[in-house]
């Protein structure tokens, strides 16, 4: 059989290999999740009738009979006969292994780890919390988590691929988890120590709910510690761990942090210079504002710090980050001024609201600019080329782009808006009424995306300046000339072309002159010089790597750009040609 054919046939055969694990492992994952829902069923029907599994609910008991005795045998029949062909390396490094076990690992870690916290919040307070399905689901998705683990880091038979994202997916979940239940139990409890008892509930003391956030709280955080620490997490140095660095632990608690400031000051100055609602409802926010600002500098803090030992590109995407968010905070106050304003002089007897509006945009200004300050550093900004670093360009083009995108649609909003109050009846409010939202939103964007865009011409300056001026460079020459007598020594102008333009020359000799040369050889050293000059000159103007020159029948010159074999001409324009004059 040919090399060609052997090629051909072993093409399908990898393709049936990839189908068949796609299908096998998809019914594995299906069995097992059917085969562990019977499990539960039946054990939570035990739980609850302690003596017998049979209640008045038969269509249940049964669904939950056939899933276990069919489901069962047939998920283990197909994971042994998985499991031995897993003695293969080539099986073992298969991408559809690692996928099934990320997808069954993460989804045994959410519901055991979510069933048991379950479970032990049901036992706080006085709540009629059914705990038998908790317990139930966290007995067999334990079981099957812990088997998964055993397989993914089985001594002969591991499972090296993916494995930074199972370790990713436990981190982050356990972040979340934790992060927001500790929010929870913090804000009860800071609202009771600023609005007093009177904002509890008045069916159980108001520290039940307390204690039933911190164990989710502690729940969570024991999940993200084992997979962060335990498992490795942070120590993987690959693309995945530095993007959940940046989007979780910087993005989302940094948005978490701002935002929770910007309610504080807004409160604040509310309670100073807006007292128009009752105080009990002024400080309702202040709790929640508090515990997500605590909360979400906390983890941004402790994620700021890992990025530092990470890579170059890492640690300035954090900072780039960082700024986006405070900078997303400050131009939406300075929006929400502007409308705060506008809303005011449509309406000078209606300034509760408008005050109200004008220290929510003032707040959430007052706290993203300064952020954006610091992480930003607008008075540092580079002034070589070498300074420009890394992702910088690709974050002002960013925010450019979106905020073009934002003044657009506010301005077609502003132009509706306008044709609107012009073509309809004259109701509904003034025409600055109608415009000041949108106008406020285009104000800020087209701040934002003129600042970006100068600065994104400043550094294409930069750039432009430090390039270095590139020589077009002629790798290879093929001259096409006339033999001597009659004609300059075809030996001599080689020479002077490969001289003049570093290129390598191939000569060949042509059989249609007659004897007619290039130039006649009564003067040769002067006019080699002269043919040289003008052939490098016509050199200079063309773009490609190999170039075919063309000297004679008689006085005659061309210099021809030629294209790579199979692909694209590389010339910048048509062949030159030009008739010698000696």
């Amino acid at each position: 059989m040919s090399a060609a054919a052997a090629s051909t046939a072993a093409a399908p055969a990898g393709g049936l290999a990839t189908l068949r694990r796609l299908i096998l492992y998809v019914l594995l994952f299906a069995l097992v999740v059917i085969a562990a829902s019977g499990v539960g069923g039946l054990l939570e029907r035990l739980f609850r009738t302690a003596t017998t599994l049979v209640t008045g609910d038969v269509a249940g008991l049964a669904l939950s009979l056939a899933f276990t005795l069919i489901g069962g045998p047939l998920a283990l029949l197909l994971w042994w006969f998985v499991w031995r062909r897993l003695d293969d390396e080539a099986e073992r490094r298969a991408p559809g292994w690692g996928l099934y076990l990320t997808g069954m690992y993460a989804v045994a870690l959410i519901i055991a780890t979510t069933s048991l916290l379950d479970l032990a919040a049901s036992f706080v307070g006085t709540r009629e919390t059914p705990w038998q399905s908790p317990l139930a689901n966290a007995i067999v998705w334990s079981a099957i988590w812990w088997w998964h683990r055993w397989m993914w880091k089985h001594p002969r038979k591991p499972s090296a691929h993916l494995e930074d994202v199972r370790a990713v997916v436990g981190s982050v979940f356990g972040l979340l988890l934790s992060a927001g239940a500790a929010i929870a139990a913090l804000s009860a409890l800071l609202d009771v120590a600023i609005r007093g008892f009177t904002a509890t509930s008045m069916f159980e003391p108001w520290w039940f709910g307390v204690l039933r956030s911190l164990i989710w709280a502690a729940g969570g955080a024991v999940v993200w510690w084992w997979h962060w620490f335990r498992e490795g997490g942070r120590r993987f140095q690959t693309g995945l761990v530095d993007v959940t660095i940046i989007a979780v632990g910087i993005f989302v608690a940094g948005i978490t942090a701002v935002g929770g400031l910007g309610v504080i000051l807004f409160v604040l100055l509310r309670l100073a210079f807006d007292r128009s609602d009752p105080l009990n409802d002024l400080l309702e926010p202040l709790a929640p504002a508090l515990a997500s600002t605590a909360i979400g500098a906390l983890v941004w803090r402790y994620h700021r710090s890992a990025s530092v030992h990470r890579s170059t590109r890492t640690r300035r995407a954090s900072l780039l980050v960082t700024s986006a968010v405070a900078l997303a905070a400050a131009a939406s106050g300075v929006g929400v001024v502007v409308n705060a304003l506008l809303a005011t002089a449509a309406s000078p007897l209606a300034g509760g609201a408008a005050r109200t509006l004008l220290l929510g945009g003032i707040s959430s200004l007052l706290v993203g600019a300064p952020v954006w300050w610091l992480a930003w550093k607008p008075r540092h900004q580079p002034r070589t080329a070498e300074g420009i670093p890394p992702g910088r360009r690709v974050y002002l083009v960013a925010f450019f782009g979106v905020s073009a995108v934002v003044a657009l649609i506010t301005l077609l909003v502003i132009g509706y808006r306008l044709f609107e109050f012009l073509l309809g009846e004259v109701t509904g409010g003034s025409v600055l009424d109608r415009i000041r939202a949108p106008f406020g939103l285009l104000v800020a964007a087209g701040l934002v995306a003129g600042y970006h865009f100068a600065l994104w011409r400043h550094d294409r300056a930069l750039l432009a300046a430090a390039a270095p001026t590139q020589r077009r460079v002629i790798e290879r020459v093929t001259l096409v000339t006339g033999y001597p007598p009659g004609s300059v020594d075809p030996e001599a102008l080689a020479r002077g072309i490969a001289e003049a333009t570093g290129a390598k020359v191939t000569t060949w000799l042509r059989a249609d002159d007659g004897g007619a040369g290039l130039l006649p050889s009564s003067e040769p050293s002067p006019l080699v010089g002269d043919v040289i000059r003008q052939v490098a000159t016509e050199l200079e103007a063309s773009a490609a790597q190999h170039v075919l020159v063309m000297a004679g029948p008689g006085n005659r010159l061309e210099v021809i750009p030629l294209a790579a074999p199979g692909g694209a001409a590389v010339a910048s324009g048509p062949a030159r040609g030009r008739v010698l004059r000696p």
